[in-house]
């Protein structure tokens, strides 16, 4: 890839999801700055704003999401979950769903999250010396919970009614006055698809896979998730694991954390969809920042969606609404367009395209290894470091790629 050629070309665009507060307007500088003056993009736009999500009573969600399935790979910005507090300062008509998770159950997708690793920032554990990646199944639970709030003293019960009207009974809690209920579920089928796409991903990259739950405390749910990955762990991947010479084993959770911190890293570690949440949250921080964490979202039929793994950075955009400096890491969202633009090359066969986003990760590393970063990298960085804005850091990160020609 040389910088100064003519723009590479594409053929299928990306579906391409923006996003809100701060890391919509890097959103933005990133594409001005490091893919358009180099690319001829193409992508087939929805904004997931959160005043858009709220116009549209959030179709535009599921819109984008049906655009996935149709073009196969998307790019997508990070948004805000509502909260309460949300609500009041958008005035918006209801407390929306995450849409991260309205898009993950309509792919059936399994999330993998990894640090991006940079010479000069070592972990804080001393004991990692690889990365750790999260697989993060991507439906169900929490973020398709139901929710209820006890007016007072009553009966809360679990009730399943069957096709054919019969209806299952269960008592969960006697209330003596105001409480909450919270119901939350998941399918078979989208377990046996988290467990076999960790399956095809440990073999694809030749590491260790741990699965972990609370099956001693949720005897029935969490059980059901250790079940079906044994089930087929046994009948359909044990061999290729053998043969590929790496491992699976369960543990609990509890187990696990002690375990992880003990560990060398350089495993996949596959969590239910809150754990995975927290737990790629704490593997980012632990090897640098939660901006140096990729994530991608792998269909089983065959899409990829590509984001940062971290939030808006709510408090650095009222910074910038107040007119003030900031030096908010744009890394992990580089990294997500980069991950889409080298999958779109990949599936069109467009070696150009790959390379290209091969490149701008290498100037992006390169950059920080030279000493130039955001302010949030600087205390961890082993040497000489300047930090720098955001859009000063993103042009030192276009003159290295111009020099890498």
């Amino acid at each position: 890839m040389i910088p100064s050629m003519a723009k590479i070309l594409m053929t299928t665009p990306l579906v391409e999801m923006d996003g809100d507060e701060m890391t919509r307007i890097l959103w933005q500088k990133i594409k001005e700055i490091l893919i358009l003056p180099y690319v001829d993009l193409k992508t087939e736009y929805y904004d997931l704003g959160l005043i858009k999500r709220d116009e549209t009573d959030d179709q535009i969600t599921i819109q984008s999401a049906e655009a996935t399935l149709r073009h196969g790979v998307a790019v997508k910005c990070a948004t805000i979950t509502p909260n309460l507090q949300r609500v009041k300062e958008y005035k918006l008509k209801q407390m929306w769903k995450s849409p991260n998770g309205t898009i993950r159950a309509m792919l059936d997708g399994t999330v993998f999250r990894a640090p991006i690793v940079v010479k000069g920032i070592s972990p804080c554990v001393r004991s990692w010396k690889k990365p750790i990646i999260i697989a993060r199944h991507a439906h169900g639970d929490v973020y398709k919970n139901v929710e209820f709030a006890v007016p007072g003293k009553g009966q809360g019960e679990l009730c399943f009614t069957n096709d054919a009207g019969e209806e299952t009974r269960l008592p969960i809690a006697s209330f003596h006055s105001g409480g909450v209920l919270q119901g939350v579920h998941n399918t078979d089928e989208s377990i046996s698809s988290f467990a076999r796409a960790c399956f095809t991903y440990a073999l694809s990259q030749k590491q260790d896979l741990w699965f972990s739950t609370k099956d001693t405390i949720s005897k029935i749910y969490d059980h059901r998730f250790k079940d079906i990955f044994a089930d087929l762990y046994e009948n359909e991947y044990k061999n290729a694991f053998d043969d590929a010479k790496i491992e699976y084993f369960y543990t609990l959770i509890d187990d696990a954390v002690a375990r992880v911190i003990r560990s060398e890293g350089g495993f996949i570690w596959a969590l239910k969809n809150y754990d995975g949440d927290v737990m790629s949250d704490m593997v980012a921080t632990a090897f640098g920042s939660l901006a140096m964490m990729t994530s991608v979202l792998v269909s089983p039929r065959g899409q990829f969606e590509y984001e940062a793994a971290h939030g808006t950075v709510t408090r650095h955009y009222y910074k910038h609404l107040a007119g003030e400096e900031t030096s908010t890491n744009p890394v992990a969202t580089i990294f997500a367009w980069t991950g889409a633009l080298k999958k779109r090359g990949d599936l069109d066969k467009l070696p150009e395209l790959v390379s290209f986003g091969e490149t701008l990760e290498k100037a992006t590393l390169q950059t920080i290894e030279s000493g130039l970063m955001t302010k949030d990298l600087v205390p961890l960085f082993e040497g000489q470091a300047r930090g720098l804005d955001s859009i000063a850091f993103l042009e030192a990160i276009a003159q290295t790629f111009e020099h890498m020609g």
